[in-house]
C-alpha cells in the first residue's frame, strides 16, 4: 500500500493510487487514463467499465456477503436500503436498525474500512421510512512535498447519505424511491492554497421494485410451501462528480441490479433458499479510438479523439445511461459481458441459525472477479449476528482474509422486553 504522495502530483495521480489500490477491480481513473488505456485493453481483450466513488457498490452488509452478493428479493432484510428499499413494507418487524463493520485491504493494511449504518420504521401496515450512512475511511497517509518533507498527515474518506421511501401498492408489490447525498474527499490535504483540488459531492436516487408471494409445490408426493419473490432496483441516478472543474467530471455507478429468491419450508424447523441477482453498471463503456499507422491516437478538427468504435464516453446523465445498453464497442455480445452474475443459498433451523454460500461471477472482459462466499446468521432475543468470508478463485480480492460482520437490533422486541418488565413486580 502506497503510503507517501508526493505535493506535486495532480488529483489524477492520487486517486489512481488511492481508489486504484484500494478499491481493486472498482477503481475510476480520469477520462484521459480512460482514453489511454481503453485500446490496449481490447487487445489484451480487457475493456473494463470504471466510475467515480466505488464504495456505493462494496456490499456493506454481511448476510448479502456471504451469499455472493445478492440481495434485489432477498426477504427480511433490514439493510435493504442498500439492495432494495421496496423490500422493507414486507418486512415481519415494524422497525429495526443495523450497524455493520467492513475492514478493507486488511491482508495489506490495518486503517482502511467500511461502516455502515441503517433503520427503517413502518408507518403503517404498508409504508415504510428508511434511511441510512455509509462511511468509507482509507486510513491515514502521509503527504510530503517534492523534498520529500513531510507536510501532515491526512486521513481520506468517503461517505453517503440515503433517506427513503417505500409503500406495498398490492398484498404482493411495491415501490421505493430513496434519495442520496454522495461527498468523496480524497484530497484534502492537497487543497492548501496551492492545488485546485476539492471535495467531491454528488445527488443521486434509487427507483425499486418488489414482488413476493407463496405457492404450494409437491415433491415426491409431499406437499411444501414454497415463498419466492422478484426484485428490481436502479440505483444512484444522479450527477456526475468532480474533483477540480466541471471538465473533469465523472460519472458515478448508476447500477442495474435484477433478482429472485426462492425459498422451500422443509418443515416446521428447517428451510432452504437460493437466490441469483443479474447486476450492470448503467454508465457508459469506454470506447476504441481510431489509431495511425505508427500506433498513434488520431484526432479531428476540433483536436478531439476520433472514435473508431463505440461512443461518446462523456456524455450528459440521462444520454449515457441509455447508451450504456448498445455502446460496448464489440456490441452486444460485450454488452452481455457487462452483466455480473450473484448466486447464494441460505439454510435456516428455527429462524435462528444460519448458514450461508455463495458465488459472485465477472466476465474476463470486464474484470474478471470471481470469488466464494461463506457465512452464518444468528437471532437472538433482541439482537442479531451475521458473519460472512470471502475465497478469490481469479484474482486477488481486497476482503480475502477478512471477517466482516453485522448486527441488527430488533426493535419490536426490545419494546416487549420492556414492557414485560415494567409488568413483573420486583422481587425484594
Amino acid at each position: 500500500m502506497i503510503r507517501n504522495v508526493k505535493m506535486k502530483h495532480r488529483i489524477f495521480s492520487l486517486k489512481t493510487i488511492l481508489v486504484g489500490t484500494i478499491c481493486t477491480g472498482l477503481s475510476f481513473q480520469q477520462s484521459n487514463a480512460q482514453i489511454a488505456g481503453s485500446n490496449s485493453q481490447l487487445d489484451g481483450r480487457q475493456n473494463t467499465i470504471t466510475t467515480a466513488v466505488p464504495f456505493l457498490m462494496i456490499t456493506p452488509e454481511a448476510r448479502g456477503g456471504g451469499m455472493g452478493d445478492v440481495g434485489a428479493a432477498t426477504p427480511n432484510d433490514p439493510y435493504a436500503m442498500h439492495w432494495n428499499i421496496s423490500k422493507l413494507p414486507f418486512n415481519d418487524k415494524k422497525g429495526s436498525v443495523g450497524l455493520s463493520y467492513t475492514p478493507w485491504l486488511r491482508s495489506l493494511v490495518p486503517d482502511i474500512s467500511l461502516a455502515y449504518l441503517t433503520g427503517y420504521s413502518k408507518i403503517n401496515d404498508r409504508s415504510v421510512i428508511a434511511g441510512s450512512l455509509r462511511y468509507f475511511s482509507m486510513g491515514q497517509i502521509n503527504f510530503t512535498d517534492q523534498f520529500g518533507s513531510s507536510t501532515g498527515d491526512y486521513t481520506p474518506n468517503e461517505f453517503a447519505i440515503d433517506i427513503g421511501y417505500a409503500s406495498k401498492l398490492s398484498d404482493y408489490f411495491s415501490l421505493g424511491i430513496a434519495m442520496r447525498y454522495i461527498r468523496s474527499d480524497l484530497a484534502g490535504a492537497l487543497n492548501r492554497g496551492q492545488t485546485d483540488v476539492k471535495a467531491g459531492n454528488a445527488f443521486a436516487g434509487d427507483i425499486t421494485a418488489y414482488y413476493r408471494n407463496k405457492t404450494k409445490v409437491k415433491l415426491e408426493g409431499k406437499k411444501y410451501t414454497l415463498n419466492y419473490g422478484i426484485g428490481a432496483a436502479l440505483t444512484n441516478i444522479g450527477s456526475k462528480i468532480s474533483y477540480t472543474s466541471k471538465i473533469n467530471e465523472n460519472f458515478i455507478p448508476i447500477n442495474l441490479r435484477v433478482g429472485t429468491y426462492a425459498q422451500i419450508e422443509i418443515d416446521q424447523y428447517n428451510t432452504l433458499a437460493i437466490a441469483v441477482d443479474f447486476n450492470k453498471l448503467v454508465v457508459p463503456s469506454n470506447p476504441v479510438y481510431k489509431r495511425d499507422s505508427s500506433g498513434n491516437f488520431e484526432y479531428d478538427a476540433d483536436n478531439n479523439l476520433i472514435i473508431e468504435r463505440g461512443m461518446d464516453p462523456n456524455p450528459p446523465v440521462i444520454q449515457g445511461m441509455l447508451q450504456s445498453f448498445n455502446d460496448a464497442p464489440n456490441g452486444f455480445k460485450e454488452e452481455m459481458q457487462e452483466i455480473n452474475i450473484s448466486a447464494g443459498l441460505e439454510y435456516w433451523y428455527d429462524k435462528q441459525f444460519a448458514l450461508r454460500t455463495g458465488f459472485f461471477y465477472e466476465p474476463e472482459t470486464k474484470g474478471n472477479r470471481k470469488y466464494l462466499t461463506f457465512g452464518a446468521g444468528f437471532r437472538f432475543n433482541v439482537f442479531g449476528l451475521d458473519l460472512s468470508y470471502l475465497v478469490p478463485i481469479e484474482q486477488r480480492n481486497p476482503l480475502e482474509r477478512t471477517i466482516r460482520f453485522s448486527m441488527l437490533f430488533d426493535l419490536d422486541a426490545f419494546v416487549s422486553q420492556n414492557d414485560e418488565d415494567k409488568k413483573t413486580p420486583l422481587n425484594n
